[in-house]
């Protein structure tokens, strides 16, 4: 049986293009990266090459513009259900429609393109195969769930066929009536032949056809188990017997959908009954040994399917929760180096202004969007990340006070916040990242159960738990409240509000993991999450953390200490990959009157550390094509062992793999900090 996954040293990647050195480039730029190429030389070889175990292709434009392709097409419609080959098209007029009319072509022939630009920069290329690949390997995963699936099936076809049972299922809207062809056989059907609603009224017996009616009615009514055994007449006037049995299928609101259930032809059973009622104990055992050969068979059918429609709905939900992850980190972890380059610039640009009073206000207010910016991102960063929670002691009504501005701008218009905070309040045990993400969702959750609009309570409180209650150990808690004036829950509804992918918003408007996420964050924290609700009237969410004996932490980015302005002037190595960043920061180190060399990957600056002489600073960005800053940080160790070394990251933790403890510089950052940085690193404060 072949491999279904794709290790990262097995991944193929299949390479079309009719010039040597697009063909090559891509080639080696992918080996660098860890993918196995694959080359075409034509695209009848390169169709034929084509399989379930290639991770992407690359193919040029060019290549495909006056070729049949046909035959390319008719291998993409023969993919599995579970395969869509990612391609990635080298261009030379981008992706667009408006200026590239040939893609539309491609599209439509090739499905899952991405359109790269030529000339290119290795960095986008390897990063869109990156991205074609992940998208691969989850195609695979996604196989091995259908896989498992279809198995099942295949074992409650066994089960069925073994107990003779027929399937069948009936759509109480439409009366639709879809049936196996065990089923269509107990009413005397063929296999291929069409069975209706009426087809199966005009085969019950008609002293039967009420009775089987009433039966019915009272399932959909009541909502009992239908179950009956009525007289059937086959196609040759013949008279059997079939047993009859269902659940009822309820919608949300609690409608009947649909029945669905098993049926099996019971005339030798009924015969036999006929035959010897005076030996019914013998009789009365067997058909209490085959009614439980149904029960257990009915049992089967209805769990494999309940599990089916659960497994289905958890791996879309997480394939989601997946998506959004990667899309949000690395949308703000690129935004983050813009406002790197921003900040850097503004602030050099603000020494240059000569007292004029309206370009200073202006620079100001830039300065001020650009933090506020910078201030999202890390909250985007910190949805983005997994990591164990970095518990220290927080001040909870400062934490409300600086999300003011973010829960307004989420909740719109028409839903007004109202706040209660005490003047003073003892700090928590907490991690301030996941206490902000949980009283977001919170209050995101509030805003949703007010379509109309309302007022949202955020209140903060100290409580005393004087014995344990449930998950709460006795001593003090601070307790966050959010409440709002919504529709409420039931008790059922409420009971269920912490499981995990349960919702009731509507599809595609919930993922039922918020309110979980937040339970399991207060069980980490020693604490508890706590929900009343009352259907018409509102819901009221309480986060109890527990009480922290120390003070809070002040952090570096509110608290910035003035540099020491004696720091000697410094030969400084600068690596950074983004020009504008490292422009930025260049300067800034200049405007300290220090003496900058500026490098643009690892190699770079490994060639200056090993040709230029000795440098007093290394100052490195992490997240680097080809050597991260952590591989930068090693090799320079070796060469230099007290070099000093000033790590820039936008994440909030550098990654494992540095084998000595290093400064970490956090991105974006004004020249205040850079020169406080630069002064604890010398000073070994770090």
């Amino acid at each position: 049986m072949r491999a279904r996954t794709i290790p990262n040293r097995d991944a193929i990647a299949l390479i079309h293009a009719p010039l040597g050195r697009d063909a090559q480039i891509a080639a080696a730029l992918l080996s660098e990266a860890g993918i196995r190429p694959k080359i075409g030389k034509d695209v009848a070889a390169f169709v034929s090459a084509l399989d379930e175990d290639i991770a992407f292709a690359v193919v040029t434009e060019e290549a495909l513009r006056s070729a049949d392709l046909r035959p390319l097409s008719a291998w993409i419609k023969s993919q599995p259900s579970w395969s869509d080959l990612p391609f990635i098209i080298l261009t030379h007029r981008g992706g667009g429609p408006e200026r590239n009319p040939s893609a539309s072509r491609l599209l439509e022939v090739l499905g899952n393109v991405s359109f790269v630009e030529r000339p290119f920069h290795a960095t986008t290329f390897i990063s869109v195969a990156r991205s074609a690949l992940r998208g691969r390997r989850r195609q695979y995963e996604a196989r091995l769930r259908i896989e498992a699936l279809d198995e099942g099936e295949r074992r409650l076809k066994t089960a069925l066929e073994a107990g003779h049972l027929g399937a069948w299922e009936l759509d109480l809207t439409t009366y639709a009536l879809i049936t196996s062809i065990t089923c269509r056989g107990v009413f005397g059907r063929s296999a291929g032949g069409a069975f209706t609603y009426g087809d199966l009224l005009a085969a019950t017996h008609p002293d039967d056809v009420e009775r089987m009616k009433t039966a019915m009615q009272a399932t959909i009514e009541s909502g009992a188990d239908y179950a009956i055994e009525y007289r059937t007449v086959w196609p040759d006037r013949s008279i059997h017997w079939a047993e009859m049995r269902a659940q009822l299928y309820r919608d949300r609101s609690g409608n009947a959908v649909k029945l669905v259930g098993v049926s099996s032809d019971i005339t030798a059973r009924v015969s036999s009954e006929e035959q010897q009622k005076r030996l019914n104990e013998i009789l009365e055992e067997r058909v209490a040994e085959r009614t439980a050969e149904l029960h257990k068979a009915h049992g089967t059918v209805m769990a494999e399917v309940a599990q089916r429609e659960r497994a289905e709905a958890q791996l879309r939900q997480a394939q989601k929760m997946e998506a959004i992850g990667q899309l949000t980190g690395g949308v703000a972890h690129d935004f983050n180096n813009l406002l790197m380059a921003v900040l850097g610039n503004l602030e050099l640009l603000r020494k240059h202004t000569g007292g004029d009073a309206k370009a200073e206000r202006l620079i100001d207010g830039a300065l001020q969007g650009a933090k506020r910016g910078a201030s999202l991102t890390q909250r985007l960063l910190a949805f983005a990340r997994r990591q164990d929670l970095s518990v220290d002691p927080v001040d909870l009504g400062q934490l409300v006070r600086e999300m003011t501005d973010l829960l307004n701008r989420s909740v719109g218009t028409g839903i007004v916040i109202e706040i209660r905070i005490p003047d003073r309040m003892d700090p928590v045990l907490a991690d301030s990242n996941q206490l902000e993400l949980a009283l977001l969702n919170l209050v995101v959750n509030a805003r949703d159960a007010m379509p109309n609009g309302g007022t949202i309570c955020i209140s903060l409180q100290v409580e005393n738990v004087a014995k344990p209650e449930g998950e709460l150990a006795a001593g003090r808690y601070g307790v966050l409240s959010v409440s709002d004036e919504g529709h409420g829950m039931d008790g059922d509804t409420l009971q269920k509000a912490i499981e995990p992918f349960f919702s009731t918003k509507e599809l595609g408007k919930g993922t039922g993991l918020g309110l979980s996420m937040i339970h399991g964050l207060a069980l980490q924290l020693q604490g508890a999450l706590r929900l009343t609700s009352t259907p018409g009237k509102g819901t009221r969410a309480e986060l109890w953390i527990p009480v922290s004996d120390e003070s809070p932490v002040v952090s570096k980015d509110t608290e910035v200490a003035e540099p020491d302005q004696r720091v000697k002037p410094l030969r400084v190595l600068l690596v950074d990959d983004d020009f504008l960043i490292a422009m930025s920061s260049v300067d800034m180190l200049i405007d300290l009157g220090h003496e900058v060399v500026e490098a643009h990957s690892g190699k770079e600056a490994l060639a200056h550390l090993k040709d230029d002489g000795r440098f007093d600073l290394l100052i490195t960005d992490y997240s680097m094509p080809e050597m991260t800053g952590g591989d930068l940080a090693n090799a320079a160790r070796d060469l230099f062992p007290d070099l000093p070394i000033l790590i820039a990251s936008g994440y909030a933790e550098l990654p494992p793999g540095i084998d000595f403890d290093v400064a970490r510089l956090a991105k974006p950052y004004s020249q205040q900090q850079l020169a406080v940085e630069i002064e604890s690193v010398l000073r070994g404060l770090s």
